[in-house]
């Protein structure tokens, strides 16, 4: 089985645009995501979670940056394109509202037996 990470991306403009959730709609929300993860715990390699403040190291030294990753997971699946199938519908798109989740496949590290 291939391994994907699947990186969730949200915005301040995004955010901007909705309604702050209420109490109901965030236990609401966590309950779905918590419904996703069973329903997919076979196929998850990596919980991750949600990502705060990022730094970013450069040649020119260490600086605050901002990003619009959110969060991440890793999952396993048998083509890229059913990993993507896994997160139509995500409860990322109704808790934050969240942007979108980005899948990509880890690949082997080139000479790495």
């Amino acid at each position: 089985m291939k391994q994907f990470l699947a990186v969730y991306t949200g915005s301040a403009d995004t955010q901007a645009r909705a309604q702050p959730p209420t109490e109901d709609q965030i236990a609401k929300g966590i309950a779905a995501w918590g419904d996703w993860m069973t329903r997919n715990a076979a196929r998850i390699v990596d919980a991750g979670g949600p990502l705060g403040v990022t730094k970013r190291v450069s040649p020119e030294g260490v600086a605050d940056t901002h990003n619009n990753i959110a969060g991440y997971v890793v999952i396993e699946a048998p083509s890229h394109a059913e990993a993507a199938s896994l997160f139509e519908g995500h409860p990322h798109f109704s808790i934050f509202p969240g942007d979108a989740v980005e899948i990509m496949e880890r690949l082997p590290i080139p000479g790495a037996g």
